[in-house]
């Protein structure tokens, strides 16, 4: 009989537990970029060196971007200003300054009031003449 209460009341703590997992959900704006590398593969000098990179935010609270930064000054993002809401989409423009020949390993640092803080798009090409 012993064993049978402690076999029922693993059982019950154990329901009990799962439920409370399965309530325990992290909560606040969370980034989801469509891709976080951005190859230019090689272009030409002087050729049109900006591109999209797509972001939706998939938590639940409004996701605001604090910073965004390229690794030297010939990647230069422009992020949005105004609140991501849950759900929607947003952009981040990438310029890379194509006047300089050779081949580039960059990167792009995107901080904001996300649950994953920090997101990174690597930048990668070669400008040719």
């Amino acid at each position: 009989m012993k064993h049978l209460v402690y076999i029922c009341s693993f059982i019950l703590i154990s329901l009990q537990i799962n439920a409370q997992s399965d309530t325990l959900k992290l909560t606040g704006a969370y980034i989801q970029l469509d891709s976080n590398s951005l190859n230019y593969g090689v272009i030409k000098k002087d050729s049109n060196g900006k591109r999209i990179i797509t972001f939706k935010n998939t938590g639940d609270k409004p996701l605001i971007i604090t910073d965004c930064n390229g690794s030297c000054g010939c990647t230069v993002p422009t992020c949005p200003t105004k609140s991501i809401l849950p759900g929607n989409q947003g952009i981040i423009t990438i310029n890379y300054d194509t006047k300089r020949l050779g081949s580039f390993n960059k990167t792009v640092k995107i901080k904001s009031n996300a649950i994953n803080h920090i997101a990174y798009i690597k930048v990668s090409g070669t400008v040719k003449q």
